[in-house]
């Protein structure tokens, strides 16, 4: 089922994730929907607290990036198969020089911006069976994994950005958190007045 994705604005895409264990109600069912949402709104990777859950998990497929022909073979090979879930993530370690790359957000449409990033990463997770993994990852895996660790941290990709860029932004991100906007897929804003 897809699901609407939570828009800026909403208190839960502030909240620290909570561990989960394998009796989180019907998870199987909730990583399924969340797969069917992510590409539905063509997105490269989707936290659970974009669909409203403060939990830790969030999953990537970076398969759109294998058609990158500004990237070496290797690279393309990688991200063409790098699909999973991550539950209850810890980043271990964060190294190399920090790079830019424009990025965005289903949570925030139409506003891309330059952030800076660490090349490389260890991530110690459990995949969606519970079952112990560690990898290390460097380039636009890095990137995207980090992206969405930071929502089960709850923070934005717009909270790396200078203060002069989060001026230039704040109109737009008004209009969001008011549903001003038009997106591509369904979306929930948050109206303090129904809680």
């Amino acid at each position: 089922m897809i699901l609407p994705i939570i828009a800026y604005g909403d208190p839960v895409l502030r909240k620290v994730g909570a561990d989960i264990d394998a009796s989180y109600p019907n998870l199987s069912e909730l990583i399924e929907n969340m797969w069917q949402t992510m590409e539905n709104a063509h997105g490269v990777g989707l936290a659970a607290p974009q669909i409203g859950k403060a939990i830790r998990i969030f999953l990537v497929d970076t398969t759109p990036f294998a058609d990158d022909e500004d990237l070496s073979e290797e690279e393309r090979t990688f991200l063409g198969e790098f699909k999973k879930v991550f539950i209850n993530a810890k980043i271990t370690s964060e190294t190399g020089d920090e790079w830019v790359f424009n990025e965005g957000c289903l949570s925030i449409p139409d506003v891309r911006e330059d952030v800076f990033r660490h090349e490389n990463l260890t991530i110690e997770y459990l995949n969606e069976n519970f079952e112990p993994q560690k990898d290390e990852l460097k380039g636009l895996a890095a990137r995207v994994v980090q992206h969405e660790y930071d929502h089960i941290e709850g923070i934005l990709f717009t909270d790396k950005l200078s203060s002069l860029k989060k001026r230039l932004i704040k109109k737009k991100l008004e209009n969001i958190s008011k549903g001003k906007i038009k997106s591509d897929y369904r979306m929930r804003f948050y109206n303090p007045k129904k809680r």
